[in-house]
Order: structure tokens, then sequence, then C-alpha cells
């Protein structure tokens, strides 16, 4: 299998490495669009039958490109990158944490179980929830604080240090560093799709291909990513609504779990409100993933083409020490003999 060649031919800390370095610069290529979807999810707006008289949010966007219009006339093209630093922390300790762990327990499967065929879809998608689970409960403080920096006001925005403190010295206390949690974990089944149907996809139309070219990863990572986000789309709503500050609506009281979000978005926006925000969520997911998955790939071959070389040096050096002692050997054996 492709697949497990190319998972085993690498320490778990350098999948790891590979992972994280190119979610870092697929997220900073399309940040603004991460900006977009987020201030989409978090925004309240009434349902059409509804007779309720809630309060608004400051802004309303009617689509993605409304969206970043309106911010950059609010906050200037700065103001697409709000967050930005914070963000990019979390995805890369986010996708090392993942990585190493999927590594690591993809590993072990693969070295304890009896057969030799490839792991099955649901393996797949189970091992990758395991990953995903423990990288969660490492990387998600980070999580909550961006998703704060980015939905309050300009007038309200801090620092990432002091957005955390703020976190903090709400009523959660150091326990709001994970508000979400449970959500997240829940979510796990999204990287575990997109990982699934990306060694499944793999499988099926490259098989026994070992490493892919550029377009071929891009292609299989984003379709991969757009079949996870539309299953899991609610979800990740929910738990964007978490995170963030909560809605004039609910003056100042904060959600306690993702199932309350979601009863308040139907109630107030109709179930079609669970998927506010897709069309730049999939955007956003199918090019994050299609360049990550494409710069994963070009950089385990560079660590794989690093090893084989460092192995090739290593061993040359060894044919040359026992080149040399058995040439002393030979010098030495009369002596020997005396």
């Amino acid at each position: 299998m492709a697949g497990q060649s190319k998972v085993e031919a690498l320490p778990p800390w350098g999948s790891a490495i590979a992972g994280s370095a190119g979610a870092v610069l697929a997220n900073a290529l399309v940040y603004p669009l991460d900006i977009v979807k987020t201030r989409l999810q978090v925004q309240i707006k009434r349902f059409p039958t509804s007779t309720d008289d809630i309060p608004a949010d400051d802004e309303h966007y009617t689509s993605t490109l409304d969206a970043v219009s309106k911010i950059v006339k609010a906050d200037g093209v700065a103001g697409l990158y709000t967050g930005m630093t914070g963000s990019l922390i979390g995805v890369a300790s986010t996708n090392f944490a993942y990585f190493y762990w999927y590594t690591v327990v993809r590993t072990l499967y693969l070295s304890y179980r009896a057969a030799n065929s490839s792991p099955g879809t649901a393996v797949e998608l189970s091992l990758g929830a395991v990953a995903g689970a423990l990288a969660q409960l490492f990387t998600i403080p980070v999580a909550v604080v961006t998703t704060r920096q980015q939905t309050v006001s300009k007038y309200e925005r801090k620092g990432l240090i002091a957005t955390g403190r703020e976190v903090i010295e709400s009523e959660d206390g150091w326990t709001g560093l994970w508000r979400g949690l449970k959500a997240s974990l829940v979510l796990v089944v999204n990287p575990s799709i997109t990982y699934g149907a990306y060694q499944r996809l793999r499988e099926v139309l490259y098989p026994g291909k070992k490493t892919l070219r550029p377009m071929e990863a891009f292609l299989l990572g984003a379709i991969s990513k757009t079949i996870a986000t539309v299953v899991t789309q609610p979800l990740i709503v929910a738990k964007v609504g978490l995170q963030s500050k909560p809605p004039p609506a609910r003056n100042g009281k904060p959600f306690k779990t993702f199932i309350e979000v979601m009863q308040f978005i139907i109630e107030h926006e109709g179930v079609y409100g669970l998927f506010k925000g897709i069309s730049p969520q999939i955007l956003k997911g199918l090019l994050v993933q299609g360049f990550l998955m494409m710069t994963k790939e070009r950089i385990e071959l560079s660590f794989i083409l690093f090893f084989r070389y460092v192995r090739q040096v290593r061993a040359q050096k060894l044919r040359k020490l026992a080149d040399m002692a058995a040439e002393k050997a030979r010098s030495g054996g009369p002596l020997l003999t005396k």
C-alpha cells in the first residue's frame, strides 16, 4: 500500500514537521477566508418567521464578498489578518500533534495486527479520531484565544496574551481556555474523515504509487476535506459559537454546550443557520487541505531522500572502517604468528 509505506518511511516527528509546515503555509495563504467564515458563523440573524425581538450584532454579512468588503472598509486590509499570529501558532501545534500521534497510532496498529492487507475505511477513521482527540487536548487553548480575537470588534481587540488573560478572568476561569473541548473532541471526526478519505482515495486512484505529484496530492486533499466539511459543518458552527463572545441576544451569558448553541441557532435562524458560512468554510478547507497535502508530500519526500543520503554516507564510512581494519589485520598478521 502506498500510504502505508509512506508513513513507515518516516519517524513520527518527520511526519509531524512535514504536516505542520504544510498546514502553516496553506493557512497563511488563505487566512482571510478564515476570518470571513468565522465572522459568518458567529453572527446571529433573526429567523424570518420568528416573533422574537432579539438584539442584532454590530455588523451583518450577507455573503463572503460582502464580508470581505465590510471588513476592509472598517479595519482596512489588515482586518483580514486579525489574529493571524495566534491562528498560525494553533495551526502549527495542532497539526504537529495530529500528524505525530497519527503516525504513532497507525504504526502501532500495523505492527500488532496479524493480517498483511491495508487497513479498512473504519480503521482509518478510528486511527484518525484517536490522533485528533490527543491533539485537541493539548492545543485547544490557542484555538479559543484566536476565535475570540477574530470575532470581537477592533475597539475590543487585544493581543494574544491579553486575550488569553481575559478568557481566564471570565466566569469560567482557567477552564475557559478549554471551552468547546467536547465539541472539539466530537469534531475529530472531521480530520479522521479527511485523512481516512485521503488514504482510501489514494489507494483507489493511485494504487501502489509511493510518491504523488503535487497536483495529485492537491486534488486528493481538496476532495477529502470537502467531504469532511459538509458532514461536520453544524458542529463547526456550534464550536465557533462556544469559543466566541456570546451574541447580544444572550446578554453576556456564554453558551455551556454545543447542543445549546445549535438549539439557539435553530430557534432564531432555522435549521439552515447550522450551515452558515459553509461556502468560505469549504473554499478555505479545499485550498488549505490541497496545499497542505501537496506541501506535506514534498517535505516528506525531502526527508526520505535526506535519510537515504545519511544512510549511504554512514554505510560508506562503515565500509571504509571495515576495509581499514581488514588491511591492518593483514599487515599485522605475520607479527601475530611469531
